[in-house]
């Protein structure tokens, strides 16, 4: 709990330089209290700019870039004395009150876990506990409090006026409600005590850093549209316009309009570890302009990004170092024969195995998707559709019947494809049409007919791609492949859509992608995930179990980015168009909700979840993060930050005239966010 820096400083709107002007940055140093080059644990008074920056730190949450915060302690023991915390030295409230507040004529501050329970919730509380925070480019001074405090409307007027008259900065000051809980308070402050929203902050900045990383290569300008036929390398660094729904491996990505760190492009970068951004106006940027066509290092930094040119030599090595060494795919298990429902696809481990050895297994015969997608079906919480899978043997199968490894073997020794890119697109296209003419064996067809007549009779059903290349150490492959829908009451329409997913392994980016880490292409084999399509949902949505701005555990949430109906895709909306974004504080008491934006297709003021549905979908987010971590968290003896990224839908197809229903899609490792 005691781990609130700067609250959750995220989302759109415009007015703060009107609204609020800058503070004296560059007052006398006569005023400063803090005697130069000293660090002081903490001070009463802030006289001046570098009295703050002696004891600010950068704030848990790097959203915002260029944000500095200082924590704050008022202590009703001892006549509502006001504290400014080294947020370094003690970057959570109970360290600096345990060392500086407790025994010595006042109460002695409790262990932790009491300090927590009564100091963010306790209406009697000792201490009232908040943040002040420098954020740069909007240039605004802003007071918070934890997103999960209680504090009444009186309390946090108390701490205001107490910040404003004890700092250099106080007549710039306002209050930044850092959750929907907070701004109901905050709406109850006197009129004299200025508001800024998280809107309005977000509308101050230009830069959004997203994957923090270093690239080397060519920049190279283009948009979202112009890169269907635009091909780019992995020695190019590009500038878009938006966000595009998929990119070839580059070396880094900037975009003129912010993405949501969901994306599917931010997700690829994540993986590869190149640095993503967003900049406003990015494509006119004088500064992005004046390195157009040349080999250039951008740096993408939680504050802060810079771009050098470099030499021929210095891009050379660059590439060769950080070129992913081969990855070999787990073998094929092609054994396998028979359509399994897929509660048992993963086996439950028993006596000394793992879940993690038993997902891998799984794997090689019905792949990543379908591995995982077991472990929910047996997970208490978590609401899935039935399904099965159809293991990767009669890909493999059909691949061979059908002569499709054969023309890859010709197209790899084919010096032209191998070297020229629009070659590649060109005859992959072609194997594709190939293996849509190609014919699927009889005796499968006869068993899924069967399976779907008795299963799943009268549906329409989704065939969903399940390899054993993706959620892998060194390659995951986000995002490679496609999933189709087939109406068994058109049986060529069933043939049809397993074709186009199988055929989906070869489309020119899914390539592309394997080539550059080195994956011996006909190593990939493909399972599918099948279950009834979700024919017009009512939500769709992406969200992680951890808070993917906190790498470093301290603020713990789940993300969650949602938008209305099934038409717009979440994670690469059309230009324009924004989600429901929020952090939801689910293990907190009250469970606040801090929104980072809201939908642009549904009414102002309204979200599009109810708040039933929020914690619906929230209590099976905590199953599947307890559920997977013997697989890849704690339990696992993983130290690290760790997250599940799930997919989610909410559906009324059963009964339309009640609420829609929660369903799990899919939950795969999350990319980690050491170091960000």
């Amino acid at each position: 709990m005691d781990d609130m820096r700067s609250g959750v400083r995220l989302s759109c709107c415009t007015v703060l330089a009107v609204t609020f002007a800058a503070a004296c940055s560059e007052t006398p140093t006569d005023h400063c209290r803090a005697t130069a080059g000293t660090t002081p644990e903490f001070l009463q008074h802030l006289g001046c700019k570098a009295d703050f920056d002696a004891l600010a730190s950068e704030p848990i949450d790097v959203t915002l870039p260029g944000a500095t915060s200082t924590k704050l302690v008022q202590d009703h023991a001892d006549g509502d004395a006001l504290y400014f915390q080294n947020s370094v030295t003690y970057p959570i409230h109970h360290d600096f009150a345990s060392a500086h507040l407790s025994g010595d004529g006042l109460p002695v501050v409790p262990a932790l876990a009491e300090f927590n329970t009564t100091e963010y919730f306790s209406p009697d509380r000792r201490f009232n506990l908040g943040a002040v925070t420098y954020y740069e480019e909007p240039d605004v001074w802003a007071l918070e409090i934890a997103p999960y405090d209680t504090a009444s409307a009186a309390m946090i007027e108390s701490l205001f006026r107490a910040t404003a008259g004890d700092s250099y900065f106080g007549h710039a000051l306002a209050f930044h409600p850092t959750s929907e809980n907070v701004a109901i308070e905050a709406d109850k402050l006197p009129d004299d005590i200025p508001v800024v929203t998280t809107d309005e902050l977000y509308a101050g900045i230009d830069y959004q850093p997203l994957s923090i990383a270093v690239g080397i290569g060519r920049l190279h300008f283009t948009t979202a549209q112009a890169l269907e036929t635009d091909y780019v390398s992995y020695q190019d660094i590009v500038v878009l316009d938006q966000a595009p729904n998929d990119i070839s491996v580059v070396q880094g990505i900037i975009t003129a309009e912010f993405q949501t760190p969901l994306s599917h492009i931010n997700v690829l970068a994540r993986n590869r570890k190149t640095p993503n951004m967003g900049l406003r106006n990015a494509l006119e940027d004088e500064t992005l302009r004046s390195f157009e066509g040349k080999l250039v290092e951008l740096t993408v930094a939680a504050s802060e990004w810079s771009m050098r040119e470099v030499t021929e030599e210095e891009a050379q090595a660059f590439w060769e170092e950080h070129k992913p060494p081969p990855v070999d795919l787990p073998p094929m298990d092609l054994s396998v024969t028979d359509l399994r429902d897929i509660a048992d696809v993963t086996a439950e481990p028993e006596g000394d195995d793992s879940l993690r050895d038993a997902i891998k297994t799984a794997v090689t015969a019905f792949g990543g998707k379908a591995a995982h997608y077991s472990v929910l079906a047996r997970t208490e919480g978590v609401p899935i559709k039935p399904a099965f899978a159809i293991p990767m043997y009669y890909y493999d199968q059909f691949m061979r019947d059908n002569g499709i490894y054969d023309r890859v073997d010709v197209l790899l020794a084919d010096p032209d494809f191998v070297t020229d890119a629009a070659v590649r697109d060109t005859e992959l296209a072609a194997l594709v049409d190939a293996i849509m003419a190609g014919t699927v064996d009889a005796e499968l067809q006869v068993m899924l007919a069967d399976k779907l007549d008795a299963d799943y009779p009268g549906l329409k059903m989704r065939f969903r791609t399940s390899t054993n290349s993706e959620d892998l150490d060194g390659f995951p492959c986000a995002g490679c492949y496609e999933s189709h829908t087939g109406d068994p009451a058109d049986w060529e329409d069933v043939l049809d859509a397993i074709k186009e997913t199988w055929a989906s392994a070869w489309l020119f980016r899914t390539f592309e992608e394997r080539s550059y880490y080195g994956v011996e292409h006909k190593s990939v084999g493909m399972a599918l995930l099948v279950h009834q399509n979700f024919a017009d949902e009512e939500a769709n949505g992406v969200a992680v179990t951890n808070n993917p701005f906190d790498p470093s555990g301290l603020q713990p949430a789940f993300y969650v980015n949602v938008q209305q109906g099934g038409d717009v895709e979440v994670v690469a909306p059309p230009p324009g168009v924004s989600s429901d974004q929020f952090l939801y504080y689910f293990d907190q008491p009250g469970q606040p909700i801090s929104y980072v934006s809201h939908s642009s297709l549904v009414a102002d003021g309204a979200t599009v979840l109810t708040a039933k549905q929020v914690h619906e979908l929230g209590v099976a987010l905590s199953a599947i993060h307890e559920r997977f971590s013997p697989a890849y968290g704690p339990a696992s003896g993983n130290a690290e930050w760790y997250a599940m990224d799930c997919e989610f839908k909410f559906d009324d197809e059963a009964d339309p005239s009640m609420p829609a229903t929660l369903y799990i899609k899919q939950a795969r490792p999350y990319p980690t966010v050491s170091g960000q």
